[in-house]
């Protein structure tokens, strides 16, 4: 326990998925940092751009801190500033589709044990969907790539007029998609984008401290429950209920 954040070790998940006493019907997940690590397949994709044009080009830990906020926010953050124009993040986007296109799921892993935590849940009755920053075209076929076609109950990338997170709007869409009330519902994700998103659209929140940024950004960004791994995301809905 720190303060009135509680975070948990390694275990062997529960039974129950109650949190701050309401029963959980549904649990949305973040995709890149939190349900796969996809930062190879990202990282080549925006480099391939860069180096055709003479540009600097990053490490894998370095794209670990300017994704996040969708693919365009991707390319305008790795573009050399004096070119960060909307038409050139424009066309540069356009030339990072291409290359990701042929790479989006080379690289690309689930996390450890994040597999048998999605079977555990539906086990138990409960709804899974992905929100995802990312083009909605990439998220849907990397989820159907990676986790087959009938893991999740929805899967939801960036879509033409509905904002990115930490905008709400992606999660009234799944909220009122699968008829569940906020207040049954967890947003799960590894960044401070996850946590502020689930604040705007009235969710708990579970941050996912193996993801890309770690559990201090998390914590600063008020996340009250924290995940060491994945199988805590069960645990800790456990754990919550005998509170």
């Amino acid at each position: 326990m720190h303060g009135d954040r509680q975070v948990y070790g390694k275990s062997e998940g529960g039974k129950a998925f109650c949190i701050a006493g309401f029963m959980k019907k549904l649990f949305i997940f973040d995709l890149d940092g939190t349900l796969v690590n996809s930062i190879y397949d990202l990282g080549d994709a925006m480099n391939a751009v860069l180096e055709r044009y003479g540009f600097p080009v990053f490490d894998y830990d370095t794209y670990k801190h300017l994704v996040g906020n969708g693919t365009l926010k991707l390319v305008e953050r790795a573009l050399p500033e004096k070119l960060r124009s909307e038409e050139n993040i424009k066309k540069y986007h356009a030339e990072f589709s291409e290359e990701y296109n042929k790479r989006c799921v080379n690289k690309t892993k689930p996390y450890e044990h994040i597999c048998e935590v999605l079977d555990t849940l539906r086990s138990e009755g409960i709804m899974t969907a992905v929100a995802s920053n990312k083009p909605d075209g990439f998220v849907n076929y990397i989820v159907k790539n990676i986790f087959g076609e009938k893991d999740f109950d929805l899967i939801e990338g960036k879509k033409d007029g509905v904002p990115t997170k930490p905008a709400p709007e992606i999660i009234y869409n799944i909220l009122g998609t699968l008829g569940v009330k906020a207040e049954e519902a967890v947003l799960i994700g590894d960044s401070d984008v996850d946590v502020i998103t689930a604040k705007n659209a009235g969710l708990d929140c579970i941050g996912c401290e193996w993801g890309f940024r770690g559990r201090e950004e998390l914590e600063n960004a008020g996340a009250k429950y924290i995940a060491e791994v994945p199988q805590d995301i069960v645990s800790i809905c456990h754990e919550i209920n005998r509170i």
